[in-house]
């Protein structure tokens, strides 16, 4: 099954004192690419975070948005009276040095309070991250849930197109195959013609065997046949990635997409052959299709 590297996935964690949104979006990329935007704390969470998405992620920039919202309880709003102490400490001793006025010295303490690390964020201060992890592991994964959900369902449609297109390239290939065999007598009766119209005028005459030998020549120069057995195979190798669960899917697309192109190159320019041609501009055109979607293959 293909799955899609584009997808949007989200969950919430709803309790009395906490709220948790996690939302997972993602766009096409060769490689995997996670990029997290939390809240504090939970950006703490990061290593872990990707830890999670990578059990079934593979290929794509996915954007992680964390949002947390916490109710404080009277037990959270607490002084650091270490470092209070240590300020108004540092405060008092540096003013005896100065020599400054006590009552200065006294204007200054109540400032202490609105000091680094004196009244920490009440939230901060009830954060424990063995408990709220659990929780968080738990949205995240709720969310991945929901975001591979709509990859596979984009993906069943992409592949319902390829296998479509890769149908159509099929027609054509079967199309070139049924007209090899003119090409070559297609071939004799132009370049007969094209004789006899110059030699019209002439008394010289041109040999059978030597016409022949020309048609053979010709035959053997533009014979396509090895290369529609390879298309031929590719094209059923597509369609065993497309409809077969693999690894890296859109990575094999990619290179039998590459092959394909190759096969059909070597096609028009050895036919030489106006319909062959037609065709061969068909098989491009759906390639150029095929490799328009896999680009948004994992």
């Amino acid at each position: 099954m293909l799955l899609s590297m584009t997808g949007f996935g989200e969950a919430r964690h709803q309790s009395d004192n906490l709220s948790i949104a996690v939302e997972l979006r993602a766009v096409n990329n060769r490689y995997l690419k996670i990029t997290t935007r939390a809240t504090e704390p939970y950006n703490l969470f990061e290593p872990e975070i990707e830890r999670v998405l990578r059990k079934t992620i593979r290929r794509g920039t996915i954007q992680v948005h964390i949002r947390s919202e916490r109710t404080a309880k009277a037990a959270d709003f607490r002084l650091n009276t270490t470092a209070l102490r240590s300020y108004l400490e540092q405060i008092s001793q540096l003013g005896a040095e100065m020599r400054l006025d006590r009552t200065i010295i006294n204007s200054l303490l109540p400032e202490a309070v609105h000091l680094p690390g004196v009244a920490p964020e009440p939230g901060l201060a009830s954060f424990q991250a063995e408990e709220e992890w659990p929780i968080l592991e738990r949205v995240l994964e709720e969310a991945v849930g929901r975001f591979q959900k709509m990859r596979q369902d984009e993906g069943q449609h992409m592949a319902q197109e390829l296998l479509a297109l890769r149908d159509r390239i099929a027609g054509e290939l079967e199309q070139i195959r049924r007209r090899i065999p003119e090409v070559a007598s297609s071939y004799r009766d132009r370049l007969l013609e094209r004789v006899r119209g110059l030699l019209t005028d002439t008394s010289i005459i041109v040999q059978a065997e030597d016409l022949m030998k020309e048609v053979a020549i010709f035959a053997d120069r533009s014979d396509i046949a090895e290369e529609t057995v390879r298309l031929d195979s590719h094209l059923n190798q597509f369609r065993d990635v497309v409809q077969q669960e693999s690894d890296s899917p859109g990575r094999k697309l990619e290179f039998l997409v590459q092959e394909m192109g190759r096969e059909t190159n070597t096609i028009g320019s050895k036919a030489s052959d106006v319909t062959v041609s037609r065709h061969v501009v068909e098989i491009k055109a759906m390639l150029e299709k095929i490799r328009e979607l896999i680009q948004n293959v994992e």
